[in-house]
């Protein structure tokens, strides 16, 4: 049975400018450029006391929070003291699976220092981030991924929470089903409309009933509400994605966008080139002036071989955008993913299944 830990740095950014500007200690502090395109990137606990919340938009945060100190992201920074924190977590195991600047899963069933439990692992780590980097960071510590994510938000912020192999099954039964990875608004609507409200009531329902409903997905559910997750740790996971974004000055139609749609492929494009692995799926996202998010995906049946191809298909997927043409967008991206490694023969062929949902 694996022992896994699930470390996540708290208010990560806003933690570090706190650390390095006394005078923001204490004060609610929004991480953000000031402006009407803005959107928040973290918020100090200070500041979301007031309903401040990241990927919110900066002026909105402003209206919750007049007396808010706004700082502007040094992801420069950010991510010095990234490097920082994993150095911390590979003292302990090599089996370090980062997930963003901020947190990581790491396998701690045999841990380098020899201590005693996965408990005293976190502990452990929690104490050297705190006494060398003057931060702080929450564990979750259990035996899977799934469930070490789930105990690093519960006793937010500078703790730490166990659940034990004996403990799963009761610590599940009144989770709400909105806690599982992967059931955002529209799954958990689907799963309301179904009675659904706790992972006990998701787990009343069989295997073949819930992948009859949702598909391969509907399997996961049913592993998910039993406390089964067999998905190791990875250190250096492969590439899966890349992506280029931009947030408009001014909101613009859609037949507006064929340029800047260019300019992002071509980024993407560039960003590719530095992985050896070929990706097979192309991204269209957009984001409506009223903060809709929608995602256009295909995966042709040749993977794209250059920036130009990339465009076109990028600009392709905007015939597939359904609103109506006096809709106005504030954000454009264009993305690879689903890459795989030169040489593997499976072919993909065909249309992903579109994402259209609110942000």
């Amino acid at each position: 049975m694996r022992k896994i830990v699930h470390v996540d740095m708290d208010a990560f950014y806003a933690s570090v400018e706190q650390r390095d500007a006394p005078e923001l200690r204490g004060r609610p502090l929004v991480v953000a450029w000031r402006g009407a395109r803005s959107v928040v990137c973290a918020a100090s606990y200070e500041a979301r006391r007031f309903g401040v919340r990241s990927a919110m938009p900066a002026v909105r945060a402003e209206r919750l929070c007049p007396d808010a100190v706004f700082v502007p992201p040094d992801f420069t920074r950010y991510r010095a003291v990234s490097r920082q924190v994993r150095e911390i977590f590979r003292r302990h195991t090599d089996l370090v699976e980062p997930l963003s600047l901020d947190e990581a899963y790491l396998d701690v069933t045999e841990n380098k220092l020899g201590l005693a439990s996965a408990t005293d692992v976190a502990t452990e780590i929690r104490r050297q981030i705190r006494d060398e980097l003057k931060l702080t960071a929450s564990a979750g510590i259990a035996p899977n991924k799934f469930l070490a994510k789930i105990a690093s938000d519960w006793n937010k912020p500078d703790g730490q929470f166990v659940i034990k192999p004996a403990q799963v099954s009761a610590f599940l039964t009144a989770l709400p089903v909105g806690r599982i990875p992967g059931v955002g608004k529209v799954m958990d609507a689907k799963l309301e409309a179904l009675g659904i409200r706790t992972v006990g009531q998701l787990r009343e329902l069989e295997r073949p009933v819930l992948e009859a409903r949702f598909g391969r997905y509907g399997g996961r559910l049913y592993e998910l509400a039993r406390g089964v997750d067999e998905h190791p740790v990875v250190p250096d996971r492969p590439v899966q994605s890349i992506s280029s974004e931009d947030t408009l000055a001014e909101d613009q139609p859609l037949a507006a966008l064929a340029p800047l749609i260019e300019r992002l492929a071509q980024k993407t494009w560039e960003a590719s080139r530095k992985t050896s692995r070929v990706p097979r799926t192309v991204v269209l996202k957009l984001k409506t002036g009223d903060f809709r998010n929608l995602t256009r995906s295909l995966t042709p049946s040749t993977p794209p071989d250059s920036a130009a191809v990339l465009a076109q298909i990028a600009l392709a997927l905007c015939n597939r955008v359904d609103l109506p043409e006096s809709t106005r967008y504030r954000l454009v991206g264009v993305g690879l993913g689903n890459f795989h490694e030169p040489g593997d023969a499976e072919s993909q062929s065909g249309l992903f299944l579109d994402e259209q949902s609110p942000d």
